[in-house]
């Protein structure tokens, strides 16, 4: 029979329904059956498309012996930490300071108040690899419960204790000041690895945000040094196995230095900050190349993330048919099968397809050496070779969409969707198509514009406040700080790609709420969950980036935007608070703070705002939006109007239009900075020498 997770709408926990596990969900149901019965709670937190969790769910959950002993003993409790990343923040902390360390599956074993008294990750069902079972640790939690309780309840109050004051840091002191991105650029120059790009040895993650912010020290302070690091590290992973060189799309992270095996799970967030980090690689250097991956991850995301009404997924797993990558990977029989023995031969050799293969007998397509330098080495020719090879990807695709794909978590997610929305918008201004009359990509506008407004009428209460999480006709969940911080920061981006000034009037809404709801009004920056959320056992400010950027920093940088183009000084206040209580955790640990740095240095200027008027749809004013679209300067806002007066647009705008008049020739371009605008610019020719010096002084 189902368990209570049946009746959720969480895949992660309907893949646990049929478990003989007594599971419930995180609810009124478990805690006060833990409270009346004097019972420990067992807490497992995981997500769909994590591997060990299935593991672990295969090996122990479905294990009618261990089964029972959590029946009897404990208030078994599953949660989707994609759905309640509140819950996965204060236990992951809990569980990192009895351990040492962190992971999914996560397990913990709470008093009836839920407050933890141990904890760890993935245990196999029985000792094993010096790894202790999960039957052992059972027993010895349940006899600590029951003969050693005062013991295990002091435990649990220290570290509920201790995990206040991990969750709100104290603000630091000293001043914002362009010393904390050198310091950044030192650490991460000493974390680098010039052979294979990337921080850090195996396992590798992407660290966009951290790319991103070697573009931005770059810009400020040109060294060669630093942006070949930031090229390197997009190269060898758009060459490796953890790109999709069929479908497009980036894999969770490399199991090794050289980014060729993949933990094959994709994620929506990753694949949204990575197609950010390439839109900067690609306005900083020029590199078509940093164009096509954006474009084919884009397009991924589209074709296969995308929900009928706009929402885009969360993640597809690793495993199909219970195999890890199954679904990805080739051998040389099966290319030559499609393509013919010469095309096939020559694909495999490009794409490292081999009989031996690259992992566990069968091959990951990935390229040791750029297809000009294979084209150069054997002799062809490289435009025939570039044809034939994109033909190649298109024929595979086709066959192996036939095939079962991996498991797919289609709940919509706020904060995730904002990630990608913001991308998509700004790819829309910056990927345009040459020769086809449009200065907008309206492939990347029009998925942009349907995920905003899909999440705009059917994620919202009725006071306008944003639920967190969809699936299948359901809203549940209140949002969170990067919900609310994620989506503003794209609708901004949404309005700059547009200058459809709805998305303005919607931001500030949102941003109000952020201010009313989730700010800390007397030591700076903003807790992670509102201020009448449900109470638990201490109340976090979110700080520190994970794989997602945290909270604070997304606050921080879509009050900072959205300040600029409203003149809103509220705004601009909170982002500075919140980049101050940041300053010890930039100097201590620049890697774990990459998108504050990022919103630090957006802060510290130069910020040019750049005004416009003219109307987008003429040659004259879209050629000049064309061309500043096209220069890397990450620090500016900008706003276009036909005239300075808009009846029918967004009054939060109105400042920034503010006695800015045509000053001839469509279009007139105003660059304001620091209370004070340069003289307007008027005429296509005028503002695109504007452009040029704009781009030398940012």
């Amino acid at each position: 029979m189902p368990n209570r997770l049946a009746d959720e709408t969480s895949p992660y926990l309907l893949q646990h329904q049929n478990n003989p596990v007594d599971w419930f969900p995180w609810g009124s149901e478990a805690h006060t059956r833990a409270r009346e019965e004097e019972r420990p709670v067992f807490l497992s937190i995981g997500y769909s498309a994590c591997h060990w969790c299935h593991v672990m769910e295969h090996e122990s959950f479905e294990n009618h012996d261990i089964a029972k002993l959590l029946n009897e003993s404990f208030i078994c409790i599953k949660v989707d930490r994609e759905e309640r990343p509140d819950l996965d923040q204060i236990y992951m902390n809990a569980v990192q300071l009895m351990t040492g360390h962190g992971g999914w599956p996560m397990s913990v074993f709470l008093t009836p108040q839920l407050q933890p008294f141990y904890g760890g990750t993935y245990w196999p069902p029985k000792r094993a690899q010096g790894m202790p079972g999960f039957d052992e640790v059972l027993a010895g939690v349940l006899e600590a419960w029951q003969n050693r309780r005062e013991q295990a309840l002091d435990q649990a109050e220290k570290i509920t204790s201790h995990l206040a004051q991990v969750g709100v840091p104290e603000t630091s002191s000293g001043e914002l000041r362009l010393e904390l991105l050198r310091a950044a650029e030192v650490k991460l120059e000493s974390m680098f690895d010039f052979t294979h790009g990337g921080f850090g040895q195996a396992p590798k993650f992407p660290h966009s945000m951290d790319v991103q912010v070697l573009l931005r020290v770059w810009k400020r302070w040109p060294r060669e040094g630093i942006l070949n690091m930031a090229t390197l590290n997009l190269d060898k992973m758009a060459a490796g196995g953890i790109y999709d060189h069929l479908g497009g799309g980036f894999a969770r992270y490399s199991v090794d230095e050289r980014w060729l095996v993949p933990h094959f799970e994709k994620m929506l967030y990753d694949n949204a900050l990575l197609a950010s980090a390439y839109l900067d690689g690609y306005l900083a250097t020029g590199h078509s190349d940093y164009a096509q991956v954006v474009r084919e991850t884009l397009d991924y995301i589209l074709r296969y993330m995308t929900g009928e009404q706009g929402g885009f997924h969360s993640t597809e797993d690793a495993d199909s048919e219970g195999v890890e990558g199954k679904f990805y990977v080739w051998s040389p029989d099966e290319i030559r099968e499609v393509l013919g023995d010469k095309a096939g031969t020559r694909f495999c050799y490009v794409y490292d397809v081999t009989a031996e293969g690259n992992f566990e007998g069968k091959s990951i397509l990935n390229l040791p050496k750029t297809i000009a330098q294979c084209a150069s080495l054997r002799g062809w020719d490289p435009d025939e070779l570039k044809t034939e090879l994109a033909a190649a990807r298109a024929k595979l695709l086709a066959v192996r969409d036939q095939r079962i794909r991996p498991g797919k978590d289609d709940k919509i997610l706020v904060s995730w969707n904002g990630l990608m929305i913001d991308a998509m918008a700004r790819a829309a201004g910056i990927l345009t198509n040459p020769g086809d009359g449009q200065r907008v990509n309206s492939r990347y506008l029009a998925g942009a514009t349907r995920a905003a407004d899909f999440i705009l009428q059917n994620m919202r209460q009725a006071d306008g406040r944003l639920l967190h999480s969809w699936r299948q006709g359901e809203a549940k969940f209140d949002a969170y700080l990067d919900d609310y911080g994620c989506l503003i920061n794209a609708l901004v981006s949404l309005y700059e790609a547009s200058f459809d000034e709805r998305w303005i009037e919607e931001g500030v809404h949102l941003a109000d709420i952020l201010m009313e709801h989730f700010r800390d009004e007397s030591a700076g920056g903003f807790f992670y969950t509102a201020d009448d959320h449900e109470t638990l056992i201490t109340r976090n400010k979110d700080l520190q980036d994970s794989s997602l950027p945290s909270g604070n920093s997304m606050a921080a940088t879509a009050l900072l935007r959205l300040g600029k183009l409203t003149g809103n000084s509220d705004y601009l206040e909170a982002a500075e608070e919140t980049l101050q209580m940041a300053i010890a955790l930039m100097e201590q640990s620049p890697t774990a703070s990459g998108q504050m740095l990022l919103a630090l240095n957006w802060y510290l200027g130069p910020t040019p705002e750049v005004v416009i008027l003219g109307d987008p749809d003429t040659d004259d004013t879209g050629d000049v939006l064309a061309d500043f679209r096209q220069r890397f300067i990450p620090n500016s806002v900008l706003a276009c109007r036909t005239s300075p007066a808009h009846p029918e647009g967004s009054s939060s705008l109105d400042p920034i239009f503010h006695q800015k008049n045509s000053a001839g020739d469509d279009p007139t371009v105003f660059v304001c900075q620091n209370f004070s605008c340069d003289a307007p610019s008027s005429g296509k020719t005028a503002a695109l020498e504007k452009w040029i010096s704009l781009e030398s002084e940012s």
